[in-house]
């Protein structure tokens, strides 16, 4: 029998242990490469906070102090930075999602930031980009709503806005100029935008 008909037998052990999967596991794998594995793999598919990288660690029983001892190595080198992610993930996804502040933090809080490295990243989203954002939201909403009643286009501006996280009282300013603009008075129509 040839070597190259031979191949590994199974369940024996190759030099090197496993980056990644059950087989990463194993009773003697060790803890700090494991750890660096699941860091490595996880921010080459797209950047994340520390507290992701650890929770992903803890998941897969990585001791706490050996998480810690890689994650700090990896923020010295600059390959977790939880304030320059936080800012990333404010600018695209007001950019993109036009999510508005209150979003964005429920947004950073759910990926592990601290309330201050959030404060600090919310910072780049002023007053007036939520309120241009916002206007942009309901111009859109009010095009793929045309035809229908003035109440119906109303109530689902509302909504849309309300899952993007932004406050009624803004919503509800923007919607009657921008109504007001298409030549509908919403004060005239009664109860078109008192609640939605």
């Amino acid at each position: 029998m040839s070597t190259f008909g031979r191949g590994r037998r199974r369940g024996a052990r190759s030099e090197e242990p496993p980056a990644t999967g059950d087989a990463a596991q194993e009773a003697d794998a060790d803890p700090e490469q494991v750890a660096r594995a699941i860091a490595l793999r996880m921010l080459t598919a797209a950047p994340r906070s520390r507290a992701q990288l650890a929770e992903a660690m803890a998941r897969r029983d990585v001791p706490e102090a050996v998480a810690e001892r890689v994650l700090d190595r990896f923020a010295d080198v600059g390959l977790v930075d939880d304030a320059e992610y936080a800012g990333m993930v404010v600018r695209t996804r007001h950019a993109e999602r036009g999510l508005s502040r209150r979003a964005l933090g429920t947004e950073l809080r759910r990926r592990g930031i601290d309330d201050e490295t959030a404060a600090v990243a919310l910072e780049q989203v002023d007053d007036e980009d939520e309120e241009q954002a916002a206007r942009a939201l309901v111009r859109k909403k009010l095009r793929t709503t045309t035809g229908l009643d003035p109440q119906v286009r109303t109530r689902r501006t509302y909504a849309a806005l309300a899952r993007k996280g932004y406050p009624p009282a803004l919503v509800g300013r923007v919607l009657r100029e921008e109504l007001a603009a298409e030549g509908i008075d919403a004060e005239e129509d009664g109860d078109l935008l008192g609640g939605g």
